[in-house]
């Protein structure tokens, strides 16, 4: 009787269950925050060179629009009029670079970190490289922690990780300088992503094979929560560091699970601590009223299962050893990193598009409902239509915004409203679909190296912006070419959906193999992404999706 039965006996998803998601989905919430708390901290308002004033006592605040609006001065912004003319005609006159500071608008925000740092004008990189860093934080994290998780338990980094977050937080909200903030923010970003995983995980592990797509879903519904919710909460405080604090601080009310979260029953028989497992399956049985006598061959006979699982193992080097192999693990990993690289490049820049930022920000949030929603119902007619077509609603919508003039800032915003839902059920979509293209001998490799190709995407994402520097519309030529790119490819891949899973790279392949086959050697080893890049069969797929947050 391995773990999966013994779920069919005490029931998969009883009141023990979703008690437990209780606890994993209220963490969410706050990750949300932390995930995108930057699109108001880091917020560039309207800004004059203060050589431009026409008095040092004046705040000239009503110069504020020269540099504003689409038709004004925006090269005040970094420069003063050598002549110290505030003339609002569009004659050129000679100027100097800024040396004097920088008056900021106040009228969104009260302070943001780039306020705070003059991060503008020649220091404006460092606001996107900061983002990137946050970014990569969460790459680092995933590769720690789901390692860690394996060999010290999912409860003990959830609780390490938890505690971490709240204490950086916190610290981020006190930092003296960009370089401390940036740090701190990285160690956040770490956090992050061993809370997620490892929540995830560990409702997984613990959740029947057939509630565990919703289950997956309810966790995506509390980030949305999240999201919106933050919207909120930025708009009744606007200083960045109380806005810090505020969603910082109460990540050490969560000390209470160290009393309330339980560890993972399949986690310890595998790591034989047999007797633990046993007590803690007693109490989910006696909980889902299910009471289960004691069967002495239990853990015997799931360690029997667990030894012919790893009996053959397969690394990454096979995703690309074949051609037709090769050519479906390039395009689903360019599927990864698309989609979240134009999700994050939507999300972290909604004041590009002209409207209220906090209402565009509660509206991106409340557009990931029906998103993750209408999934569940595409799904089952076809995998390949879904993919191709989110991403192709995505990226049409994306690239339309570049024709839209400035002053339409509501159409502007409703396209990009509308490529964010594209982007977001896509996202969704690859989740399950590279689960079934990838064979079972290398399904874990696949996603993997999946996985990264996402979050490197997603450290890419803040820096996407800085090819305004180019072109204004750049960024969002991108967002919308990228994604166009991506549905060009899902018509190379397979149909998966009602169809049987691939079990080897002979299903794939459709002939048998020799070893030799393909000449692809080990180029991969140095992308192992916290063990699941080498055939770690502690995990199982619908746990990676959550790398990709």
């Amino acid at each position: 009787m391995n773990f999966d039965d013994i779920l069919c006996h005490i029931g998969g998803f009883g009141r023990f269950q979703k008690t437990l998601y209780v606890w994993i989905c209220l963490p969410q919430i706050f990750l949300a925050f932390h995930m995108l708390v930057s699109v108001f901290t880091g917020a560039v308002p309207p800004h004059l060179c203060r050589s431009t004033r026409p008095s040092a006592a004046a705040p000239a605040f009503s110069n504020f629009s020269l540099v504003a609006v689409p038709d004004g001065r925006p090269d005040l912004s970094c420069t003063f009029s050598l002549n110290h003319s505030d003339s609002e005609t569009t004659n050129r006159q000679p100027t100097g670079r800024c040396q004097g500071g920088w008056d900021y608008s106040t009228e969104t925000f009260k302070s943001t970190v780039v306020t705070e740092w003059d991060l503008v004008c020649d220091s404006a990189t460092m606001n996107n490289v900061g983002s990137s860093i946050y970014m990569f934080g969460l790459l680092v994290g995933a590769a720690v922690f789901g390692s860690l998780a394996d060999k010290y338990g999912r409860r003990t980094i959830i609780l390490v990780n938890l505690a971490t977050q709240a204490v950086f937080g916190v610290g981020a909200a006190f930092a003296p300088n960009f370089y401390i903030y940036t740090a701190f923010r990285f160690m956040v970003g770490t956090s992050v992503s061993g809370v997620i995983i490892n929540a995830f995980v560990l409702g997984t592990e613990w959740t029947g094979s057939k509630h565990r797509m919703l289950a997956g879903i309810i966790t995506d519904y509390f980030f949305g929560v999240g999201y919106i919710l933050l919207a909120a909460v930025a708009y009744l405080i606007r200083d960045w560091r109380k806005l810090q604090l505020t969603i910082s601080a109460p990540g050490f009310l969560f000390i209470f699970y160290v009393w309330v979260l339980p560890k993972s029953a399949r986690w310890l028989m595998a790591n034989d601590r047999k007797e633990e497992a046993w007590e803690l399956i007693q109490k989910a049985a006696h909980m889902n009223g299910q009471p289960l006598a004691k069967d002495l061959e239990m853990c015997k006979g799931h360690e029997n299962t667990e030894k012919t699982e790893v009996k053959k193992k397969h690394s990454c080097i096979d995703l690309l050893r074949t051609p037709k192999m090769r050519k479906q693990s390039l395009i689903v990993f360019y599927l990864w990193f698309v989609n979240v690289l134009v999700y994050y490049g939507l999300s972290l820049n909604i004041s590009d598009f002209g409207m209220n930022i906090y209402l565009t920000q509660m509206v991106f949030g409340l557009v990931e409902m029906p998103a993750r929603t209408i999934t569940l119902f595409t799904l089952n007619r076809s995998r390949k239509i879904s993919q191709l077509a989110f991403l192709a609603v995505g990226g049409t919508a994306c690239l339309l915004t570049v024709f839209i003039p400035s002053d339409l800032s509501v159409i502007k915003s409703v396209l990009a409203i509308i490529g964010k839902f594209g982007i977001t059920a896509s996202l969704s979509i690859i989740y399950v679909y590279s689960a079934e293209v990838f064979p079972t001998v290398i399904r874990q490799n696949g996603i993997g190296m999946g996985s990264m190709c996402a979050r490197t995407g997603g450290v890419l994402a803040p820096m996407m912006y800085l090819l305004r520097n180019i072109s204004p519309h750049a960024p969002m030529v991108l967002c919308g070419v990228c994604p166009l790119l991506g549905s060009a490819l899902t018509l190379l891949l397979p149909e998966t959906a009602n169809k049987p899973l691939p079990d080897t790279i002979e299903d794939i392949e459709g002939t048998t193999l020799s070893e030799e086959d393909g000449g692809v050697r080990p180029i991969i080893y140095a992308f192992k992404l916290g063990g699941l890049c080498f055939g770690s069969t502690q995990r199982n797929v619908e746990e990676i999706k959550i790398l990709t947050r």
